[in-house]
């Protein structure tokens, strides 16, 4: 392994060997599979789950690390395509650049419930609660991780972490020194990356990168070409600096895009008008200071302004400004307590031009959410914890929610933890809950949501995570959660125009989700997971579920899993595979596939690698998610791929 510096010698187990330990696995310079075994991958350090660096192997939640490595062997071009990594995750592709992305059941085209952050910045939609993932892209060679929680994160992060969390963290700038270029060229996409980075007088680093992508039009499971096509131009920056006990980051990006408008296009009562061309764009800017305070404790603030504009031809023009202020105050950890408290501010405007198809009404909203929450990890014995927790949230619509969590984790042996848990979550009302109506005047047919209130989740968890051996990982968590208020459309009588969104479905999922790594020798290593999951929801007695009932809330696998290999053939080739398989979804009907994804790497010298992946190989064209026939399916296809650093 790299020799730590000076000042992680000698470190403690503690924030700050942590954060050593980061720097070291993390490093710009290739790392070799030998050089981290699963002991040490066992160890790096994560912080979605207590807001506190910490082990992976300690942390009491169904949590999978996606690491840089493991993004660079994916071959993978788009942050969806990456998330396909995580066992416990449901990625489906609904056409060229849309994607809806969920956990533990519940996945549909709103993708409401799971919370997405990027390097600490919120970026679900307040318009519908979910993240329009062709709005999202890094420069995934500046990736340092992507932690994926899988279950309720509403203590830490807030509400619409119901099913879970993800949180793509990128490196800091002193990692990303001197430059980079990446291009790859493939079947259905291209994509062209540039980053310099260097130094900031004797305590700062920066990096500047530009990137862009173009993705080709899809086909129908009929082989007719949908209009689909879209292309994404992205620049942005980081900037650090670290002195004695300061440290100050500032970063931010800009972006545009357009994209063909996918079917059925804009539907105005029953007939279609031509599709159109669909146009994105925005920019934010992020500060964050850590303060190590005297005594031991730590002081975090962080601010950030994030502008997005999005215009569908004929159906809304929509334009989000947010400003998000946090605060958080970790106390120095004791022998048996390890507190940490915070609090949240959150102010947005959201207008939407409306068309003569959908209108919000009001068309402009001014919200505001507010938040408070503490957590506190008791040690009830040596190697028992208890953490309480519980946040305290406002929003525009709602009377303000608890979301409280207790965690018990019993560390039965150095290499095995047993946990359970306890939550109850929440995701919000958003903009389409309450302000949507169809057609744009009067008489309405559908005439928003005057009553609709937070959707509740409570959750129980039992897990285990740990080492059988020195070269097998293994984590395995079963889930019940148990739903109340759902979503659902109704009629003020039977057949009595407008209708309204209201809350009357409940229902419970249960399941399990297990993965693990065996490595048989220093150059190959093989990792599976596999996620069950059973769905029963129900509508209340007074429901008539006209927006499809219970198909409506979710469209997903009973059974889905993956098996990965990643092998060194030499020090200079890699030849990784992937094999995943998806089950049937019932409704709207999506056939179960399995595909294989192979790639093989070139690494000509420590600055100059060569790749080549195939996806989706050895099958006819699969749909993933949607409804037919304006679904996309797809086939196989390859990507090659050259990164040269300078």
């Amino acid at each position: 392994m790299v020799n730590k510096n000076s000042a992680c010698q000698g470190a403690r187990f503690s924030a700050t060997a942590l954060l050593c330990a980061a720097s070291t696995i993390t490093s710009a310079k290739a790392i070799q599979l030998a050089d981290l075994t699963l002991e040490e991958l066992s160890n790096l350090p994560i912080t979605s789950v207590s807001k506190r660096p910490e082990r992976l192997s300690d942390a009491p939640a169904s949590v999978f690390v996606i690491t840089s490595e493991d993004i660079r062997r994916s071959g993978a071009a788009s942050l969806p395509e990456v998330l396909r990594l995580a066992p416990n995750l449901h990625v489906g592709q609904r056409s060229a650049s849309q994607y809806s992305i969920g956990a533990r059941g519940h996945n549909n085209t709103d993708g409401n419930k799971m919370l997405v952050l990027i390097d600490g910045r919120t970026v679900y939609s307040p318009l519908f609660s979910g993240v329009f993932w062709d709005a999202q892209d890094v420069m995934l060679e500046d990736v340092e991780r992507i932690e994926i929680i899988s279950g309720p994160g509403g203590t830490l992060w807030g509400v619409n972490a119901v099913n879970g969390v993800i949180n793509i963290i990128t490196r800091a700038a002193k990692d990303t020194q001197g430059s980079l270029l990446v291009a790859g060229v493939g079947s259905t996409e291209s994509s062209t990356g540039v980053r310099h980075g260097s130094t900031l007088g004797e305590n700062g680093h920066f990096r500047v990168y530009g990137k862009y992508f173009d993705g080709r039009h899809s086909r129908r499971e009929d082989d007719l070409p949908i209009n689909d096509a879209w292309n994404r131009t992205q620049a942005g920056f980081r900037a650090d600096w670290t002195h004695t006990d300061n440290r100050l980051t500032v970063q931010g990006d800009v972006y545009e895009g357009r994209e063909g408008q996918a079917p059925p296009g804009t539907i105005t009562l029953g007939t279609f008008r031509p599709l159109n061309t669909i146009s994105i764009s925005g920019f934010n800017l992020l500060s964050r200071l850590d303060h190590q305070l005297d005594g031991g404790s730590r002081l975090k603030v962080q601010a950030y302004y994030d502008h997005t504009e999005r215009t569908v031809p004929g159906t809304f023009d929509d334009r989000l400004d947010v400003i998000d202020l946090q605060f958080e105050h970790a106390l120095p950890a004791t022998d048996t307590h390890t507190f940490i408290w915070g609090a949240e501010y959150r102010y947005g405007t959201d207008e939407v031009t409306s068309s003569d198809f959908i209108a919000f009404l009001p068309s402009k909203a001014d919200q505001t959410w507010g938040s408070l929450f503490a957590q506190d990890k008791i040690s009830l014995l040596d190697n028992l914890q208890l953490t309480l927790g519980a946040r305290w949230e406002t929003n525009g619509y709602t009377h303000p929610e608890l979301l409280p969590s207790v965690r018990l984790a019993w560390k039965l042996h150095p290499n095995h933890l047993l946990w359970t848990a306890a939550s109850r979550t929440v995701r919000a009302p958003s903009r389409i809950d309450r302000d949507f109506y169809y057609p744009t005047t009067a008489p309405y047919v559908i005439g928003g949501g005057p009553e609709f209130r937070s959707e509740v989740a409570k959750v129980f968890e039992l897990g285990y995570r740990g080492q059988p051996s020195p070269a097998t990982s293994l984590s395995i968590t079963a889930f019940h959660t148990i739903y109340d208020h759902l979503r659902t459309l109704e009629a003020t009588d039977p057949g009595v125009f407008p209708l309204f969104f209201a809350n009357r479905m409940e229902g419970h999922t249960t399941g399990v989700e297990a993965w693990g790594s065996y490595q048989p020798t220093e150059t190959w290593r093989l990792s599976a997971g596999v996620t069950t999951l059973h769905n029963r929801l129900q509508l209340h007695d007074n429901s008539f579920g006209l927006n499809g009932g219970i198909s409506a809330e979710g469209n997903d696998p009973e059974l889905s899993w993956n098996l990965r290999s990643t092998f060194n053939l030499s020090e200079q080739w890699e030849l990784d595979g992937t094999v995943r398989h998806v089950s049937s979804l019932p409704e709207p009907a999506v056939p179960a596939y399995t595909v294989i994804d192979l790639r093989v790497a070139w690494k000509a010298n420590p600055n100059l690698e060569v790749s080549v992946a195939g996806r989706n190989l050895f099958g006819s064209p699969h749909a993933e998610f949607h409804s037919a026939p304006t679904r996309s399916a797809l086939g196989p296809g390859v990507y090659f791929k050259v990164l040269a650093r300078f």
